[in-house]
């Protein structure tokens, strides 16, 4: 279960990410040194021919920014298989004391980076042969982020991520010169549906062991920041030294601004109307609202030739938006409607009967009670028609009515 508490953005859009960078950026927010280095170390008793894994961490400025940089030194491990890859890492994974979301987060990510791997080469994932893939330090640099990141509690948060930058140009590698981003990290940002912005530098800036554990660990990915309060900041250093701009990876841990208001979509339907009736248009305002509308609303304006007009706006689910879009065509005769994904910020909504007495008569009004996510109370409204029903029976002011059942509801909600 997330906590409400904490929540981690991942900013890649500048320098991209890479297994090294993440691990950085990990150490450098709080996560125990010594319990990951050991933890990637250990690695080189389960991948087959490496004799030795050295990982050692030291403090780096890139471009004047001060920043982690996880070194790992490994012996070159030729032809591993897809396969062999991902049981190294699951034997690794059984000798660690690690959460249960931290071992499927790593089991995860080295899967999604193979199966990429599989795909681009035309094999199976037992029948593909890794390169650069294929060396120890990938299994490394996955196992630190899951030791980092549990040891910080992030697989209890909500982990947001920008757009990553994935650079530009052309850049070799084992099967020749390619463009960048590389054939398996392109792979795996299309299977995930993660977005990616080209440049700023011709460099290959995300690679396919950073994005497969970027696509892994983020929940969503968002353009800005969320409201939230920093607590801490890590950085995470690449290798190169650039000279446009700092190659770090900035992750940010922060407590959500929570409002205690619940989101929801809605779908906004809209027409421009200058040729009809004001007839026409309460008729369909009110077949609207039957036919299941959240809400309808008119808005004057001026269309061409200085003529008046009226915009129709309709908050709908998105379940019912074609159906009453058509119903929005048929009663005014517009030619075209159109729709826009919302997102709007709501509170809980229920409906209480309260009874009140007025010349020792009982009558029921049925209050509109509104409230946070917390089930705290923020509006109390009794509803229009019965308010107007009791005060024309009863031949008081209108006003006096409803600060009555106002008072008489807050007795109600309180006892209960």
């Amino acid at each position: 279960m997330l906590s409400d508490r904490q929540i981690l953005v991942i900013d890649c859009q500048t320098a991209g990410v890479s297994g090294d960078m993440m691990v950085g950026a990990l150490l450098d927010l709080g996560a125990n040194a010594v319990k990951v280095i050991k933890a990637m170390e250990a690695v080189k008793d389960n991948v087959e021919g490496c004799k030795n894994i050295e990982v050692s961490v030291r403090d780096i400025t890139r471009k004047g920014f001060h920043a982690k940089k996880a070194d790992v030194n490994t012996e070159r491990v030729n032809e591993i298989s897809g396969s062999e890859l991902v049981k190294a890492t699951a034997k690794c994974l059984e000798d660690l004391k690690l959460s249960r979301e931290a071992k499927r987060f790593a089991l995860n990510s080295i899967n999604t980076l193979v199966e990429a791997e599989a795909k681009i080469h035309g094999e199976t994932v037992k029948e593909v042969h890794l390169h650069e893939a294929g060396s120890a330090d990938t299994p490394a640099d996955i196992i630190g982020t899951a030791v980092a990141a549990d040891d910080l509690g992030v697989f209890n948060m909500k982990v947001y991520s920008t757009p990553v930058a994935v650079g530009g140009g052309l850049f070799k590698f084992s099967h020749g010169t390619v463009s960048s981003p590389a054939p398996a990290a392109i792979e795996i940002l299309k299977s995930k549906g993660f977005p990616i912005i080209g440049g700023p530098i011709e460099f290959e800036l995300a690679t396919p062991t950073g994005v497969s554990i970027l696509v892994n660990l983020a929940h969503e990915v968002i353009r800005f920041y969320p409201p939230m309060k920093p607590t801490a900041i890590g950085y995470g250093a690449g290798t190169k030294d650039f000279a446009e701009m700092p190659n770090i990876l900035r992750i940010t841990l922060g407590e959500p601004l929570n409002y205690q208001l619940l989101n929801d979509e809605v779908f906004m339907l809209e027409t421009n109307l200058d040729d009809v009736t004001g007839e026409v248009i309460g008729h369909t305002m009110d077949r609207l609202l039957r036919e299941g509308a959240k809400d309808v609303c008119v808005i004057p304006m001026f269309t061409k030739k200085n003529r008046p007009g009226h915009i129709l706006q309709v908050i709908a689910d998105k379940a019912d938006a074609e159906r009453l879009s058509r119903i929005l065509i048929e009663e005014t005769g517009t030619l075209g409607v159109r729709v826009y994904p919302c997102e709007r910020y709501v509170l809980n909504r229920e409906s209480v009967p309260v009874e009140i007495l007025i010349h020792d008569m009982k009558e029921f009004v049925n209050v509109k009670v509104a409230k946070d996510g917390r089930g705290e109370i923020v509006h109390i409204k009794p509803e229009y028609d019965d308010i107007k029903r009791v005060a024309e029976k009863n031949n008081k002011p209108l006003r006096e009515i409803m600060e009555l059942v106002k008072m008489k509801a807050k007795e109600v909600l309180l006892k209960r």
